[in-house]
């Protein structure tokens, strides 16, 4: 939850708005478990992060977007100050995974052969095809890329969907920070 308006009664979910709410979710969720086997870890978008998270204000000023990335996820992990909290943010934002397996996009868009085909072009353009490493200016950023070609296209119930239907191990395969979150999680279940 991000946000709640009490007099209508609704609550608001997803996009990071502010890194303190952020930041005490975090710290209360570890408190509500402090066994030292339990691990805590993060999965935010580096495209549209609040100006006020650690690490934002030199993140900038690196253009190599992996060095970008470990700026912030280093400045998070010393702010939240716990062994067993892992930070992790999705160069650029999730649906750089969906870029994985682009065109599973039509189980969720039937009938959307020539904008899936056009979407899936655009990661033979990033080097290594990594779609990782599709841009993330305003216009360009991989969200905005699938909505100009599918206006329809729906971030919280379609991105979970597809996502579900490319597969762990595509994502893996493609998108190599992505890979290195999952395989150090998976070293701590091994570890344990």
């Amino acid at each position: 939850m991000t946000a709640r308006d009490k007099r209508i009664g609704k609550t608001y979910r997803g996009g990071l708005f502010s890194y303190e709410k952020a930041k005490s979710d975090i710290v209360t969720w570890m408190k509500e478990d402090g066994h030292g086997e339990c691990r805590f870890s993060t999965m935010f978008d580096l495209y549209a992060l609040p100006r006020n998270f650690p690490g934002y204000s030199g993140a900038p000023r690196e253009m190599e977007p992996y060095r970008r990335i470990a700026i912030l996820e280093n400045a998070l992990r010393d702010d939240v100050d716990d062994r067993r909290f892992i930070p992790y943010i999705q160069l650029h934002e999730f649906e750089a995974l969906i870029f994985a397996d682009v065109r599973q996009l039509d189980w969720e868009y039937l009938d959307h052969d020539g904008p899936i085909g056009r979407l899936a072009n655009t990661v033979c353009t990033t080097k290594d095809q990594n779609p990782e490493l599709i841009d993330d200016g305003p216009e360009t950023a991989p969200s905005r890329r699938i909505i100009r070609e599918i206006p329809g296209y729906d971030k919280v119930n379609a991105g979970i969907l597809v996502a579900r239907k490319i597969g762990l191990s595509t994502m893996r395969n493609k998108c190599s920070h992505f890979r290195a979150w999952i395989e150090s999680l998976e070293r701590l279940a091994q570890a344990s």
